[in-house]
């Protein structure tokens, strides 16, 4: 299964409201290059002091979108579209309702799955059960 953490919080911490690359790396369980690469891909926008990374809350919350996405399967395309969906200025309404309309499919995507590995699972057993016997 994923080594990705259970949980990945959204909310921001108290009291912080800057993060370095290694805070992120260490609260999500993500390698700084992971971090590096999700920022090259547009989703993340840490702010540069030099040569230094310097991640905001927003860029810790968007994090938490993404892993969350990539846990149940959903494509860097779909978790931009989501994320970005904040920042259109309607009260985050556009993007609840999105996101809402994505996880019902994809629930609806993985329990079709389930069905079809729960039906395999049961005819290998059954296949299994006519061969076994002729082994003794």
């Amino acid at each position: 299964m994923s080594s990705l953490p259970a949980y990945a919080p959204i909310e921001p911490l108290p009291d912080r409201h800057l993060f370095s690359i290694s805070d992120l790396s260490a609260e999500f369980g993500v390698t700084a290059r992971a971090l590096r690469f999700y920022e090259d891909e547009g989703l993340i926008a840490p702010e540069r002091r030099g040569t230094v990374r310097v991640y905001s809350s927003r860029d810790r919350a968007r994090l938490a979108w993404i892993l969350r996405g990539k846990r149940v399967g959903f494509s860097l395309g779909e978790i931009r579209e989501m994320i970005d969906l904040y920042d259109i200025g309607d009260g985050r309404r556009a993007q609840r309702e999105v996101t809402i309309a994505r996880c019902r499919d994809r629930i609806a995507l993985l329990s079709a799955q389930k069905h079809d590995i729960d039906a395999a699972i049961d005819e290998l057993t059954q296949f299994i059960a006519v061969i076994e016997p002729g082994l003794d």
